[in-house]
């Protein structure tokens, strides 16, 4: 059974979810079809989520009503008989139902995640709807009865496995299953989601549970790229990654997958295929345990890092005094991006800020404490490019005219990252990209 996933761009008008159809009906094999929430779905209930919040609920109203029309305008265009109007129409009304009701609702953070969930809700209903007047014959398998996380906010893959399978079963004979991305119940059976861009991951933990013999992941791009796309004139498609080669490229910015879906299918030896809607054609990326060759093979950035330099002449062949400085980090459940030292200070890296003032204040005791924001890491992945000088040369001579705040080299074979300034984050990607691939 394979696992194929579709974003947002790629059921986000009637056509597209059209195309879809066609995609997943190409070839008799049993898939489990994961959907995104339709393009600007998520962002317009978190602006909804957001208005609520803040008490202003004829703003929220406004929202909810705007969202309300897009849909009914795209159900129009999705089915064209009695009976998927129907149905559609009930799909909507019982989900804006939600939404208008919670107007009248005090909010709380487990009604924003109930408020997160209904993007997804929508969008495998409705193209349930649409396959059963194509003719087609699929089986909703709702992901809140199976996908869930422990109180660490951790997936449960065991239990998942159980429940999954348990639920395929009930279905003898079927192929097609659809499930929703991102949404999940936590340990507490609240709905809840696994962070933005968590279809990806969704889809990578639904292979594992099912070993599935492939995960593919439908987007509106043909594959991993070398460089960014939409800040470098000349990229091209990459054909093969290793796990941690997709693993670094996904932390470090590669905005085509997300971070964390690299390991769900790592641990299960699980083939992961990087695929365009647009151009199913194309060949896209394929990941696999092994890697395709050494040399460079990407180059991604990450923006909105924040560099903290934490000095002290205690430092001084002091024991114990990193094992101190993560403790902070840990106590506040911040993951740190990168890390420098030298005898009297060292420098870490962030991207979360939602406990920095807490952060800060328990680094004081330590020494002189240095913040600068607006920072970006740029980060060159490949097989050994750590360990093959021709490629340190390559990059280092690349970068004359860049002032560099710290550079992370030998923390892995697959990775050399740099930190600048964010106004320098575009022009690096450039000379990177002439420097390494010789492309302008």
């Amino acid at each position: 059974m394979k696992v194929l996933k579709f974003g947002g761009t790629s059921v986000g008008k009637p056509e597209r979810m059209h195309a879809v159809a066609k995609l997943i009906t190409a070839d008799p094999d049993a898939k489990i079809v994961v959907l995104s929430a339709l393009s600007g779905t998520t962002n317009a209930l978190v602006e909804i989520s957001q208005s609520l919040s803040e008490g202003k609920k004829v703003q929220a109203k406004q929202q909810i009503d705007k969202l309300e029309s897009h849909y009914r305008t795209f159900c129009e265009q999705l089915v064209s008989g009695k009976d998927g109007r129907e149905k559609t129409k009930a799909i909507i009304d019982e989900h804006f139902e939600f939404l208008n009701i919670i107007l009248k609702i005090s909010f709380n953070e487990a009604l924003n995640k109930d408020i997160l969930a209904q993007g997804e809700l929508l969008s495998t209903k409705l193209f349930c709807a649409y396959l059963e007047e194509a003719g087609i014959n699929a089986v909703l398998l709702p992901a809140l009865e199976f996908m869930s996380i422990d109180e660490f906010e951790e997936p449960e893959i065991p239990r998942m496995k159980v429940r999954l399978t348990a639920l395929i079963e009930q279905q003898k004979g079927q192929t097609i299953f659809i499930t929703q991305g991102y949404i999940c119940r936590n340990a507490k059976g609240e709905i809840d989601n696994l962070k933005r861009g968590g279809s990806d991951y969704s889809a990578s933990l639904i292979g594992a549970a099912i070993q599935a013999s492939e995960v593919q992941i439908w987007t509106d791009i043909d594959g991993m790229h070398n460089n960014d796309p939409r800040v470098v004139k000349k990229t091209f498609p990459i054909d093969q990654l290793s796990f941690d080669e997709a693993a670094e490229l996904a932390y470090f910015g590669a905005k085509i997958l997300h971070p964390a879906s690299i390991w769900p299918a790592q641990h299960f030896n699980i083939p992961v295929k990087l695929l365009n809607t647009m151009q199913p054609d194309a060949k896209g990326t394929i990941i696999t345990e092994m890697p395709n060759g050494d040399g460079v093979k990407a180059i991604a950035a990450k923006d909105g890092i924040i560099a903290i330099k934490i000095k002290s002449s205690r430092m001084l062949l002091a024991y114990g005094f990193l094992r101190k400085i993560f403790e902070v980090f840990e106590k506040y459940r911040t993951p740190i991006d990168m890390i420098t030292t030298s005898e009297v200070a060292v420098s870490i890296t962030i991207d979360d800020q939602k406990n920095l003032e807490q952060i800060l204040k328990e680094l004081q005791p330590f020494g002189t404490v240095e913040l600068d924001h607006h920072q970006a890491i740029v980060s060159i992945v490949g097989n050994e490019v750590a360990a093959t000088p021709s490629i340190i040369k390559k990059l280092f001579d690349s970068l004359n005219e860049i002032p560099l705040r710290m550079i992370s080299y030998g923390g892995s074979r697959h990775n050399i990252s740099i930190l600048v300034n964010g106004q320098y984050k575009e022009r690096t990607l450039q000379l990177l990209n002439k420097g390494l691939f010789d492309l302008d």
